[in-house]
């Protein structure tokens, strides 16, 4: 099999659900001897459930071994109302060996599928109708044995112990895939080790860096974009989700642990950042509009995945790719520039409420929280936003 790496981005509007949904059979559909999926949301509509639930099911019906992995949260009083969970019924539905992951206190927040041990489906997109129409997201598909077998090395970890904690620990593997170069990162395990390599390749960067992000909380990547923003020296621009930046500071400010970020923040989001002002999580039925995509440029190289640029990303179970491809790059820096100029200039303003957003901008310590006797909005905030 010919290695090859495809890339479809994905704006508020600019597509419609089914278009993606049919793109997801038609990936599941080719599927001969396996199928792992771990999907952090796994919510759809009746037209879009039939299709891929459809193409899921016809795949077990003809042999191929299909096992599902999702994210599950247990119930404790919160300061929002209850976010979305994967469609219970739904995957029961499909008649294929299923795990629920407990994403508390971290999540399984992977929305990535390996078919065959030969190629992989990953990237920022839930599989949801909102996910699939009303937000900013990335969807990449790599065929190659050697990606695929780091994934499904990953997938292992989850299903055989079914824990977020213990998963992650994948050494990074390379590849040759359509002339690019790619390297597969896993979290926790490499949690850590991820953020500082983005730092790097931002702090090494010579002509321009690229970000779509949600929110920007990681230290080693906030502390490096704040000296490259204020050297003036790289062409540095992005957007983020307003809403959740909002949210991030509204929390910041009453938190003497993370209030050392806010000037960092504010020292970024100085350079040309756009924000995109969604809908905050509302409950049931509410429009989930994030901007929801997360990929970062540094010249020539790509990362991208379901990692947010947030210290809660470095401890969930998350994906990213980095990709060495200039025609790529350019491509996505692009993207990224579209998408930034559908919004106003992003501020630096704390907002009025909790952080709704995504539970991993969280920066808050657990055991503080704990003691406090609270659970923090922000935490749960990013389960409502299904990221």
């Amino acid at each position: 099999m010919a290695s090859v790496v495809t890339v479809r981005t994905l704006t508020d509007g600019g597509q419609q659900p089914l278009d993606i949904a049919r793109e997801i059979a038609g990936f599941v559909g080719a599927a001969r001897r396996s199928l792992d999926l771990a999907q952090y949301d796994f919510n759809l509509l009746p037209d879009t459930a039939a299709v891929v639930g459809g193409a899921i099911k016809e795949a077990a019906e003809r042999g191929v071994a299909v096992r599902f992995l999702y994210n599950l949260d247990h119930r404790l009083p919160i300061p929002v109302p209850p976010p979305p969970e994967p469609d219970g019924e739904l995957i029961a539905s499909l008649g294929v060996p299923a795990k629920p992951i407990a994403g508390v206190p971290d999540l399984m927040h992977h929305k990535f599928a390996v078919r065959d041990g030969e190629a992989v489906w990953t990237g920022s997109t839930n599989w949801t109708d909102d996910s699939w129409s009303r937000q900013e997201n990335v969807v990449v598909v790599v065929e190659s044995a050697e990606i695929a077998r780091a994934f499904t090395d990953d997938f292992d970890q989850l299903w055989d112990t079914g824990s977020v904690e213990q998963s992650g620990f994948v050494s990074p593997a390379s590849a040759q895939v359509s002339g690019a170069q790619i390297r597969t990162w896993f979290t926790p395990g490499h949690g850590e080790d991820l953020s500082h390599r983005i730092a790097r390749a931002i702090g090494c960067a010579k002509r321009q860096i690229r970000i779509c992000s949600p929110v920007i909380t990681a230290a080693p990547v906030l502390a490096t974009l704040a000296q490259v923003v204020s050297e003036g020296e790289v062409d540095v621009a992005g957007c983020v989700d307003e809403t959740q930046v909002e949210g991030v500071l509204y929390d910041w400010r009453r938190d003497d642990i993370a209030a050392w970020k806010i000037p960092l923040l504010e020292r970024v989001l100085r350079a040309p950042f756009s924000g995109k002002r969604s809908n905050p999580y509302e409950g049931s039925g509410s429009v989930h509009d994030f901007m929801h995509a997360k990929v970062t440029i540094a010249d020539d190289t790509v990362f991208t995945g379901s990692f947010n640029l947030s210290r809660r990303g470095e401890k969930n179970a998350e994906n990213v790719l980095e990709i060495h491809d200039a025609a790529l790059a350019e491509r996505l820096a692009a993207y990224i520039d579209e998408v930034r100029g559908r919004y106003p200039p992003a501020s630096a303003v704390p907002g009025d409420r909790p952080g709704t957003g995504e539970r991993e901008e969280n920066e808050s310590d657990d055991q503080v929280r704990a003691e406090r006797g609270e659970r923090n909005s922000e935490d749960e905030g990013e389960r409502a936003a299904g990221s």
